[in-house]
């Protein structure tokens, strides 16, 4: 299918890259916890063959989901922020890499670096992580995946060395905690990692039980309302708008 990216829904990210598939985040059904329902169809595990690497940005249970991880075909490098190795190893078939903010691995033709995110570590009263953490991969294009962050002052760091940014935009419900960008702020975002593409993920797919009818705009809107506050702040951003399921190519004449 050569290079691409297909955004899977919430923070699931598929990455085809110069031979090398990653994952991130994988959450392939409804939460674990029950409640939060998924909105769009399943994640079929066949389409996940050949993996070579699973990032996970946090410990939170919508990106950090052990029966999804126990579903992935293969042996990929699980990659984790430090302190939840322990977690994540009785879900691994492959590897277990634990990463701070700055470390760097190599997986195949791909350099990865491990990105600080500013978003809670906790995964329970007994487990949580040292930080949270982004991903920028680097191959023929270079993608940054935002994770789960609100803005930090580092981000203007990225500047220069991004070709596609993975920004959340929006949540599982109406209200926003801490650690959370809604699209105007991931807006801003954009503006300090001037990418070439912006990709607006986190959105559209997860709702309460028993609340879709009445969800409104808070659930299908976010993804156009990164688009019109990017344009707000002509910055020559392209915006691409993926609904869970489709895909893009890389290393376009989008891209720099």
């Amino acid at each position: 299918m050569g290079d691409r990216l297909t955004f899977l829904g919430h923070s699931t990210v598929l990455i085809d890259l110069d031979g090398v598939r990653v994952l991130t985040d994988p959450l392939l059904g409804h939460l674990a916890a029950g409640a939060i329902r998924r909105q769009v169809p399943v994640v079929l595990p066949e389409m996940l063959a050949g993996l070579s690497a699973v990032f996970i940005s946090h410990g939170h249970l919508d990106h950090l989901d052990i029966a999804s991880l126990r579903a992935l075909p293969g042996e990929p490098a699980l990659i984790v922020p430090v302190g939840l190795g322990r977690v994540v190893s009785r879900a691994s078939h492959g590897g277990v890499h634990e990463m701070r903010a700055g470390d760097r691995l190599q997986v195949g033709g791909l350099a990865l670096e491990a990105v600080h995110a500013e978003h809670g570590r906790r995964r329970s009263l007994f487990t949580s992580a040292e930080e949270a953490l982004g991903l920028l991969i680097v191959g023929s294009t270079s993608l940054y995946f935002a994770g789960d962050t609100d803005l930090f002052p580092a981000m203007t760091e990225l500047a220069g060395r991004v070709d596609v940014a993975l920004l959340p935009v929006g949540g599982w419900a109406p209200r926003l905690g801490s650690g959370h960008m809604d699209p105007s702020r991931a807006a801003e975002a954009a503006v300090r990692i001037r990418p070439a593409i912006a990709t607006p993920i986190h959105w559209g797919t997860l709702c309460p039980l028993g609340l879709r009818r009445l969800a409104g705009r808070w659930f299908e809107s976010p993804g156009e309302a990164f688009r019109e506050a990017v344009a707000a702040r002509a910055v020559g951003i392209d915006v691409h708008i993926l609904q869970p399921g489709q895909s893009m190519p890389l290393g376009g004449s989008d891209e720099r």
